[in-house]
């Protein structure tokens, strides 16, 4: 007997919604249903997805909680522009990433990382302990021992929500950690598998950069902190554009 969940649905149906919100919502991100114009009637959808009229609808309320959709009585469902999206929502984030050529999503990621770490390394410098200090140097040492590039990947992304969870401030925690969490997504879609480092000489210099943001946090000085942080994520961008642009030869 399957489990009832909150609002009663089954444990089967909201499985089957969350297979319909995946898919419809990764095709409206992909531009299989452009903005503006109308998914298909709630009757097509369930032939489409082989799932009952109450799934859809749950599918759909989803969705439109996630500001993809929009319905009015008598009219339809259409897709709503994309900036109603809520780009801060961790599916709508993964959807992105799963583009094959997200140029616009990752320059706004890099973008908003611009914003935000930065100030929360500016941040750790005025307020982090000698055990947070600690902390850091540990996490610059998994950067630096990382033996694939997956796992450089996953170490890189520990450091850097170390910073914003040492900053102390709660919103740059929570925004942070939604970033964080579409740059998990991006990393692991790049790195694939346990491909060898290779003594890789950028991933020499990609450490020293790190520990020059832990410097300047040890140090107590909050400008050269955000400047050291500036550096690191103008040249990950620029290692992952090379890296993209080498895949698509």
């Amino acid at each position: 007997m399957s489990l009832t969940a909150a609002g009663g649905l089954t444990e089967r149906a909201v499985n089957h919604t969350a297979h319909v919100v995946d898919r419809l919502g990764l095709a409206i991100v992909a531009g299989e249903y452009p903005e503006r114009t109308m998914i298909p009637l709630d009757p097509d959808l369930e032939e489409m997805f082989g799932v009952s009229r109450t799934v859809i609808r749950e599918a759909k309320k989803t969705l439109i909680a996630k500001g993809l959709l929009v319905s009015k009585a008598k009219v339809g469902t259409r897709v709503c522009p994309a900036s109603d999206w809520n780009m801060f929502d961790p599916d709508v984030l993964r959807w992105h990433t799963m583009q094959r050529r997200p140029d616009q999503f990752l320059a706004e990621l890099f973008e908003i990382r611009m914003i935000v770490e930065p100030a929360a390394a500016a941040c750790v410098a005025i307020r982090a302990t000698a055990e947070d200090h600690a902390t850091l140097d540990a996490a610059c040492t998994a950067l630096a021992q990382a033996t694939t590039r997956h796992d450089f990947a996953l170490a890189d992304l520990e450091f850097h929500k170390l910073v914003l969870h040492l900053s102390g401030n709660r919103f740059l925690q929570s925004l942070g950690d939604l970033v964080q969490a579409a740059l998990y997504s991006l990393l692991v879609s790049e790195t694939g598998g346990p491909n060898p480092l290779r003594e890789a000489p950028e991933m020499v210099q990609v450490v020293e950069r790190h520990r020059a943001i832990v410097a300047a946090i040890k140090a107590g000085t909050p400008e050269p902190a955000r400047l050291a942080m500036v550096h690191v994520i103008a040249g990950a961008q620029s290692e992952l554009v090379r890296s993209r642009e080498g895949q698509s030869r």
